[in-house]
Formats: structure tokens, sequence, C-alpha cells
């Protein structure tokens, strides 16, 4: 897990003028690679030649709008207003963030942005995630606060390619490595070569590691990925998901970030470490702490802590996007069911680390691998700010043990449709993603919980094929 979570933050500093096409040029560079981010965090990029990368510098670039028209399966939505049929599905102007600038050391080292969609006036266009991002960030910043944030993701490895995957017909995977051994020395020596090239590739695309281990669960890894402020945290959550499928296809292994792949196995996770920064020190560190970790949380962390254990669940599809994810809350599966904190307790939603200025931190432990960090950590964040925004106190204690203390709170919605519901008539959510925003990813999250109800699966046949 990141070490630290607070730091003095880096300047992102301004868009233009920090690359010259002309230089790239006289490096040898002919095209570059550039991706945006789909509703589901599934990024979509293409390459430009270097002319039109040129060109794209002053005033952008045209990408079909269609990204965000349909499902991760290329499914245009029936249900949705931004895009659609209805509309033709134009392009939309995408803006390259030039400090997103890095080399792909598995391609060649091409130039790669990631970039982020515009509408005409440069104004944000207000599906984009990463977009909802930054408006997010935005409200901090007039709270003199910046959100610094570090990701972990779990992940189970298979010894498969898109063709055998195809073949299988989506059912008995197989794993790269047999049984439950968590930090095994023995089990990443199975697939040294893979292992070393995440830590090492990753660290040379701009995704530093601070720890890569083995998890519980045959064939399972867990990154933790340096920290960071928090748009460079969700972009370095996107580029590792991508980067560990695109390394992984040259040691014939599949990446899989899916939830719950399997009712045997602990589910995936997608941890965010998250503390507030004024640009000097640890906001969420109370000096005069003493040691005492309840004492060690400053007023602001309190409030922020307070403001996730209100609302978190109203955002709830933003970490828990898929109808998969829900198949991750199981009692006794170490995926927290109910909104409760607790002080270094892994059981808890809210894991309080109180340390030393330095390391002082919330983990939200809520979010799946399956997330899309750009609203992943929008929504943690939001939810945190709306809690320091109102001055709230933290009343709830935390809980001890697993949930122990927390018999009386409700817990997790099991279904996708549940919380798409609850996040629709949330005027919290509407306040800090816009209308907008909220009505097209609700909507999308209504389509993706059609397409499961439309679904004959292999456990409905292995259920009522013969016997009914």
């Amino acid at each position: 897990m990141p070490s630290r979570a607070a730091a003095a933050p880096r300047s992102r500093g301004p868009r233009t003028g920090a690359v010259d096409a002309a230089a790239l040029r006289a490096a040898g560079a002919r095209k570059v690679k550039v991706a945006v981010s789909d509703i589901d965090g599934i990024l979509r990029g293409k390459y430009l030649h270097l002319d039109k990368f040129e060109s794209a510098l002053a005033g952008g670039f045209g990408f079909c709008d269609v990204v965000f028209g349909w499902d991760a399966h290329d499914s245009c939505y029936d249900n949705t207003q931004v895009t659609g049929w209805q509309h033709g599905f134009p392009d939309a102007m995408v803006r390259l963030d030039l400090h997103t600038r890095r080399a792909v050391p598995w391609d060649d080292g091409v130039p790669f942005f990631l970039g982020e969609f515009v509408q005409g006036d440069g104004s944000p266009y207000p599906v984009c995630p990463r977009q909802v991002l930054q408006g997010v960030l935005r409200r901090a910043a007039k709270l003199g606060v910046q959100p610094m944030c570090g990701l972990e993701f779990e992940w189970f490895n298979f010894a498969e390619t898109p063709q055998s995957w195809a073949a299988k017909r989506g059912v008995g995977p197989e794993p790269i490595t047999p049984g439950m051994f968590g930090y095994s020395l023995l089990r990443m020596a199975d697939q040294q070569g893979f292992f070393n090239a995440l830590m090492d590739d990753m660290a040379a695309f701009g995704v530093p590691l601070e720890g890569l281990h083995t998890e519980t669960g045959p064939g399972v890894y867990e990154a933790a990925i340096t920290f960071s402020d928090a748009l460079e945290a969700a972009d370095r959550g996107i580029l590792f998901k991508t980067g560990a499928k695109e390394i992984g296809k040259r040691f014939g292994v599949m990446p899989s970030f899916m939830a719950k792949w399997s009712a045997q196995y602990p589910g995936c996770s997608g941890h965010i470490h998250q503390s507030l920064s004024d640009g000097k020190s640890n906001l969420f560190y109370e000096p005069k702490g003493k040691g005492d970790p309840r004492r060690s949380m400053s007023r602001v962390f309190e409030s922020y802590l307070a403001g996730q254990l209100e609302c978190l669940l109203e955002f709830a599809p933003m970490f828990w996007p898929t109808v998969n994810s829900y198949k991750r809350l199981v009692d006794g599966f170490w995926a927290p069911v109910k909104p409760t904190w607790g002080l270094d307790n892994r059981t808890a939603s809210f894991r309080v680390i109180a340390g030393s200025p330095k390391s002082t931190r919330l983990e939200t432990r809520c979010p799946g691998a399956d997330m899309n960090p750009y609203l992943a950590v929008a929504a943690v964040i939001a939810a945190g700010l709306h809690g320091v925004e109102k001055g709230l106190k933290l009343t709830a204690p935390p809980i001890t043990g697993t949930n122990q203390g927390a018999e009386h709170i409700p817990r997790a919605p099991r279904t996708l449709i549940e919380t798409t519901r609850a996040f629709r008539q949330s005027d919290r959510a509407r306040d800090w993603f816009g209308d907008t925003f909220v009505d097209h990813f609700a909507a999308t999250r209504e389509w993706e919980w059609r397409q499961w109800l439309d679904a004959v699966t292999d456990w409905e046949l292995k259920r009522y094929f013969e016997i009914i």
C-alpha cells in the first residue's frame, strides 16, 4: 500500500508550450499514441501522424462521441440523451493534456498522451470522466486544499489469449498459478518475466509502483501505485490497468480486473488512499495527537471521513459500476459490506491510518478493481469534501474486529439497479457532478442492468436445464 499520502503537490503547469512537435520529429518520432477514457474506464485511442499531432496541439482533434454512447462491448445505448443514434454520433473535440506525456516502453518508445473532451467553447464536456474529476478538484481548490491519492489494485492473471478465451466461450479460465498463496516469493518466480516487467516497464511508463506481490487466490497479484495529486493518481490508475494487459500479452498472460470472477475466491479491490494538502503539509494530521491514533486525526480529517460515511453510498455506481461489482460484496470475503470506519482495520469500509505527518491518511476500501479510476476518485473526494464544506462531525464510533459495533448499520445494496436509482435521485451527486453527468451515467448503468436481465447464464442452465 502507499506508504505516504501527502506532500507538497507538484505543479502541473500550463497546458501549452510543454511539447514541441519539431523536437519529437528530430528525436525520430513519426507518430504519437493518444487515448481518452470512455464511461466504463476503458481507454479508447489511436495513433496520430506527427503532422496531425502538431495541428492538435493548437486546437485539439475530433474523436467520435460514440465512446460515451456505447457500452464495453460497443453496443449503443438506447436511453441516453447526450449522445446516441438520434444525434448521428458526430465528432467531439479532444484536448490533449501535454503534461501526461510518456513514452510506451513496450511499443518502441512511442510518445503517448492522455486527452479529455471539451465542448466547442472549450468548456468541459460534462460526461467526460476526466473532466468530472477535474470539476471536483476545482471545487477542492476553492476550499484551499489539494487532494492527494494512491491507488491499489488486486487482479487475477490467466494463461489465456483473446483467441483461447473466445474458444472457451467465457467458461473455465486457467489461472497462471494454483492455490491460495499470498505474499509468496515462490509464486512470484512462476511468472518472473511478467512480474518484473510490471515493476520495471510501469516505472518507465511513468506509473511507478511502490509494491507488487501475490495475493490470496490462484494467479492473483496486488499492486500499490505511488501516491500523487489526485488527477495524476487517476491517470496512473487507468494507465496501469491497460498497461498490465498490454504487458501481459508478451508473456501469454491475460489480466482481469473484474470484481469477482469466481464465487470460490475473494474479489478484486481498488482501494483509494487519500489525504488533503495545503501545499506544505498534510491537513489530516493533528500534531497534538501525541501518538494516539484517534487524537492524531485533525478536525478536517474527521469532517472528511464523516462526509464519506454520510453520502458515499449515494455515489456507489461510480465505484461499483457493473452487475458483477456486487458479487464481491459477500460477508466474510474481505470486501466491506457496510459504511463503517475503523482504526487500521482492514474489515471496515474506511480504514483510518493515523501515524506520522506524512503517512496519516484515509483508505477507502469500498471500490472494486473494475472501477473507472476517474469516477471512483471523483466520488470519494466529493463525498469527503462534502463533509469538509458542511463541517460535519464524526459521531459514529469506530468498529472493532469485523463489523463489531456495526450491528445497526444497514448493509450496502447488492444490485446495480438499487444503487443507480439512489444515485439518480441524489441531490448531492447532482451538486458535485452536474445534472448532465448524473442523468447520463445513471442511464448507462440502467442499460447495463437490462443487459443482465436479458442474459441467460451458465448458472441458469446448470440449475434448471435438466431438472425443471
